[in-house]
This record gives C-alpha cells, structure tokens and sequence, in this order.
C-alpha cells in the first residue's frame, strides 16, 4: 500500500502542469534531494548455519551530486548518497523459525558516478513543459548495522559497519522554475542493489555470549525523491531564426548613349562610332531586353514647309539606321535593336524655329 501511494504521488508530480520551459543543461550544475526510504526484505547467513530475513521499515534518504551536461542530453555526475531505515522485524532460525520484533536502524553512505540523458519531447513532437530523464549509476556503500533481537532467553545483537559494490537505475522529470532561470524542480525513482557481504553478530543467553560471523544477502532499495537542480550556464535559448525574405533585385535602369551628327547627314563621325561602340560593349555586360535607337533632328530643314518636316522625318530615320548598322558591327544582333525616326520633335535643347542646333541632331541608345 506504501508503495502505491508513493507511486501515485510521484506520477501526479510529474503530470503537473508547470508554466516553464523544459532545458537541456550545459556545463555544470549541482543537484540535491531526499525522500522516501523502502528497503526489501533482507536474507542473511550465520556462521552456525542458521538463515533468517532483516523486514525493514520505511525511512529516508539524501544525496547531493555535481556534474556537467554536454548539451545534448548527455550529463555526467559525482553523487554522494546517505539514507537511514528502522528495523522492524527478524524471521528465520535466528528467531526460531518465527518473525520477532526487533529494534535498531541502519544507515548508509557512500558515491556513485551517474550517467543520465535528458530526453527532449518536442523531438517526438510534444510540447511539454517538463524534461524526463534516465540514468544509471555505479559506486561503493557502507551499511551500519545496529539492532537486536530477543527472543525468550536468547538474545541477538548487531553492531557493525560493511561495505560492497552499488549499482542504481534512475528515472525522473525535471521542471524549470519560473523567473529563476537555471533552477528545475526534480521528481525521482530510484531503484539500488547492494552486493552481499559479511558482518559480526553476537548470539546466546544473557551469560553465555558467542561470536559468529553473518553474511548479509543483496540489499534492494527503493527510493522516491523530490529535489532541486541548479544549472549555471542557464542563458535562454536563443531566438528562432528571422524569416528569409527574398528581396527581388531592383530593375536595372535604363542607360542612355548619345550619338551627335552633323547637319543634314546621317553617317556617323569617329566620335560617333566610339560611343556607338562603347553601348555595344555595355549591353553585353548588363542585362538588357531591348536596345532603343531613336533618331532626331533640329527644327531646321534643307527644304521649306510641309517638304521640310517630311525630310527632317526621314533623316532621322536615316541615322538611327546608321547607328543600327554600326552597333551589329560591334557584335549586337540586329533582332534586339527597335529603332524609331522622331524627326524634329522632342528637341534636347528648345530652340525658336529654323534653328540649327547640334544636340538635337542626334540618336539616344538606350539599353533596357
């Protein structure tokens, strides 16, 4: 009945909600804890080839430990272990075969060295705010032994102190504490076995007392704990990664090249062909769709009126071409050249009629 009651406190203390966030520790950390002490039944042997069993009742325990997790889960801890346990009865032949009361405690103390991992939920996709984890641990106990026993005219007395080889299974749960960051609250189950060993025991009558030596069998020990964990490199995890936003790249703007002629002509002067030269060899270095060449005049003409205005259409047409030509010279394909004859609007420089002025007689190349 103890035992389920321990169990189901120590369940209700693992289920209970808690408002931090389960943490993986890195670095050192120190941990303490005590709680409840239940002890199996104990066989022992006498030298005088009597047998009998040590009955328990329950008592408590306490450890203190120091250790480092790798931040993976892996922690790794040096434990020193205390725990005390009343007698409460001996059977066997040492009691005549029945089950008598006896009277005393035992203690021990000792270390162990654990191996635990802390298992991350949400990798299985729990969001928990608890953080379970196992262990195993390995050391060296010393058990005091201080009881007696009478049954009728016999009296049975032990007062020795033995020691032997420990091992211990561990499960628990820690929950991180609100506002104290590196401080977790932990839940435990420990189960520990103690390899056999001998000891001293005094068996006889009032006046007639004999030494005989006793072995005392396995020692199996259940242990529930509630403890507290502290971890020094306790800084919160950092922030999720900011969202990868693809900026897309800004349009390239359009470059503009000029190509001045003389007036009334439309082939192009040394100058020309250099700047003409310089955009064929720009629209293979930028990324371009479409290369413009527009071609203009002045306000001028060689011929007056409506006639005017026509050839001043056609001249600028006639330059563009020119430009067209020079630029497939220099490598550009003709089917990515759209070119246009503005005639004389659209001036660079405005000027009153009949003037001839040479910035308007030019083509633009513009690269898109």
């Amino acid at each position: 009945m103890r035992i389920r009651t321990a169990l189901l406190a120590m369940t209700s203390m693992v289920a209970a909600p808690s408002l931090a966030m389960a943490s993986t520790i890195t670095g050192p950390y120190v941990d303490m804890g005590a709680g409840y002490n239940l002890v199996q039944g104990q066989h022992t042997h006498y030298s005088t080839g009597q047998s009998g069993t040590v009955h328990h009742s329950t008592g408590f325990n306490g450890y203190l430990s120091t250790g480092w997790g790798f931040g993976n889960g892996l922690r790794v801890e040096v434990e020193g272990a205390y725990n005390q346990t009343h007698t409460h009865s001996i059977g066997g032949d040492i009691s005549r075969g029945g089950s008598r009361r006896a009277h005393g405690k035992d203690q021990g103390y000792g270390g162990f060295i654990n191996v635990l991992y802390d298992i991350d939920l949400k990798q299985f996709g729990i969001d928990a705010p608890v953080t379970p984890f196992v262990g195993v641990g390995a050391g060296y106990l010393w058990q005091h032994y201080r009881m007696g026993l009478r049954s009728g005219s016999n009296v049975a007395s032990m007062n020795s102190t033995h020691g032997g080889f420990a091992a211990q299974g561990i499960v628990g749960a820690a929950y991180d504490i609100p506002g104290v960051p590196g401080l977790a609250l932990t839940t435990q189950y420990r189960f520990i076995g103690q390899t056999a060993s001998d000891s001293g025991v005094s068996i006889g009558h009032y006046r007639n007392t004999s030494h005989q030596h006793v072995t005392m069998g396995t020692r199996y020990t259940h242990q529930f704990i509630l403890g507290l964990r502290y971890a020094f490199n306790n800084a919160p995890p950092p922030p999720p990664p900011a969202p990868h936003v693809v900026v897309p790249p800004a349009p390239t703007p359009a470059r503009t090249y000029l190509v001045f002629f003389d007036w009334d002509k439309s082939d192009l002067t040394a100058r020309a062909r250099e700047i003409v030269s310089q955009a064929a060899q720009a629209s293979t270095h930028v990324q371009t769709t479409r290369i413009e060449v527009n071609g203009y005049t002045d306000n001028s003409a060689a011929h007056p009126g409506p006639r005017g205005t026509k050839y001043n259409q056609g001249l600028s047409l006639r330059r563009a071409n020119s430009v067209k030509a020079e630029l497939v010279r220099n490598g550009v394909p003709a089917n990515a050249i759209d070119i246009h004859g503005y005639g004389d609007t659209n001036p660079l420089v405005a000027t009153a009629k009949n003037t001839r002025e040479p910035q308007n007689r030019r083509v633009e190349i513009i690269l898109k």
